[in-house]
């Protein structure tokens, strides 16, 4: 499947709105505690592929969603998202100084400033989820035990510290594969069943279809990132590249090689697609995301 204009104006259009959406929502930098509010705005704004809300939108347009839950949703999973990467880029966890092309936050800033806007980021994300939408209580509830599960010691917090504890570590596939579920897919997942529950008339053997795409997906974004940490040089990725090979971290990469990796990685992408197969053309916009995961180079 090849990803045409039309894909690509809908993924703009997207991020496009996600920018004025969390510009929309975060909190003014003449409000008080204004140094802390800039750093917030400078962590969340300009920068990322976005993929998050985006997955949001296309699950959203499987049903007749609600438009203000929709905003709510895409901005409280790129709180959380952002946060993390706050948090993820600072000395004690990856120790990394560039991210989406600019110094990291605990860089422009400080460590400590750092620390709180992911604080600050995580405790907006929901807020916003708790906002009174006409979604049904049932349906908003379920949102933000997703999104609390998720980010949570059962999904990518949890992974992050299994990560921080196997530097120097072999793993084998099996470990490899539940570690990154929680840490980079536990959110993906989130993304996709957000964007299905901010629709009242979705069903349930349709969000569950919908987590089996995502799993997938999650999986495989995780490959590639691994495969482009090789390949890719840090002006391309925006970020600092080849840092999981100089902390001696276990990858996809070392573990099956390069080529073997993306091979997996297309493999997995076409699990997400067969997960797809009892929806319509309403799920084009999901289908593309997964090519765009195999195919992104940053």
């Amino acid at each position: 499947m090849k990803q045409g204009s039309n894909f690509a104006h809908w993924q703009q259009q997207v991020q496009n709105h996600t920018e004025q959406t969390l510009n929309r929502l975060l909190p003014l930098s003449d409000e008080l505690p204004a140094p802390l509010i800039d750093a917030m705005r400078y962590a969340a704004l300009d920068g990322g592929k976005r993929l998050r809300p985006m997955l949001v939108f296309a699950a959203a347009e499987l049903g007749n969603n609600i438009a203000e839950a929709v905003d709510n949703a895409i901005a409280a999973i790129e709180c959380i998202h952002i946060y993390s990467l706050v948090h993820d880029d600072m000395p004690e966890m990856d120790n990394d100084s560039l991210r989406h092309g600019k110094a990291a936050c605990h860089i422009r800033y400080t460590p400590a400033t750092a620390l709180l806007v992911g604080d600050a980021l995580q405790s907006m994300a929901f807020s916003l989820l708790s906002r009174p939408t006409n979604l049904s209580p049932e349906r908003q509830l379920q949102m933000v035990q997703t999104l609390a599960q998720a980010a949570g010691c059962s999904g990518m917090a949890g992974g992050q510290a299994i990560d921080l504890a196997c530097v120097g570590k072999s793993l084998n596939q099996n470990e490899l594969e539940h570690m990154h579920q929680l840490k980079t897919g536990a959110l993906i997942r989130s993304a996709v069943a957000l964007g299905g529950l901010c629709c009242n008339d979705i069903e349930q053997h349709q969000l569950t279809a919908l987590d089996a795409y995502a799993c997938h997906l999650g999986l495989a974004f995780q490959v590639i990132d691994d495969v482009l940490d090789c390949e890719q040089d840090s002006g391309v990725l925006g970020k600092t590249a080849g840092k999981d090979a100089q902390a001696n971290k276990p990858t996809y990469v070392s573990l099956l090689g390069l080529a073997s990796a993306r091979q997996y990685a297309e493999n997995l992408i076409q699990m997400a697609l067969e997960a797809l197969a009892g929806f319509d053309h309403r799920a084009e916009h999901l289908r593309e995301l997964a090519q765009f995961v195999i195919a992104r180079n940053h």
